[in-house]
């Protein structure tokens, strides 16, 4: 019986990210990066409305045209000291499956080319936390960019999240 990328990843295989196009962010000095593919936008900060007893990692949701999103605070999220929104402070709208969230992050970096051969599997840092939302480490020239697993990051979170977007969106 041949296996699907969905049933390695179920069995918790970890998979190879592949290369291609990435959306290149900061947050503080640390360049991050994400699969372009899963990037639906990037829009300036918005208001966003606070939602009550959600994680601290999640600003609140904010009407997008009028569809409801998380926003999440990726500094939080990774537990980073919190700044003040600067004028390059923006919000990367991620789009999986049915699912979307914002992500704010300090400022969008470029689109760039990571080759699958310039991408290394991410070494164990010894802290469960710290690999858990990467899904490999690009290297280009003399740079390093921190891929993330944006499933990981993103959309595997507290179910309430997911039941308030899911209301939403059906009201």
């Amino acid at each position: 019986m041949k296996e699907t990328m969905d049933d390695q990843t179920a069995a918790g295989i970890s998979q190879k990210l592949e290369g291609g196009k990435f959306l290149t962010f900061f947050l503080g000095k640390e360049e991050y990066a994400i699969e372009i593919l899963k990037v639906q936008e990037i829009i300036g900060l918005m208001p966003i409305t606070p939602v009550p007893s959600m994680p601290p990692y999640i600003r609140g949701v904010l009407n997008l045209r009028g569809k409801i999103i998380p926003v999440m605070d990726l500094r939080t999220r990774f537990g980073f000291k919190a700044i003040d929104d600067t004028e390059e402070t923006c919000i990367i709208v991620v789009q999986e499956g049915q699912f979307r969230m914002g992500v704010v992050v300090d400022k969008v970096s470029e689109v760039v080319d990571i080759d699958g051969s310039q991408i290394e599997e991410v070494p164990s840092f010894g802290s469960k936390s710290t690999d858990e939302y990467l899904a490999g480490i690009g290297k280009l020239e003399e740079s390093v960019k921190l891929l993330l697993d944006a499933t990981k990051v993103l959309f595997e979170m507290h179910e309430q999240i997911k039941e308030i977007q899911s209301e939403k969106s059906e009201g």
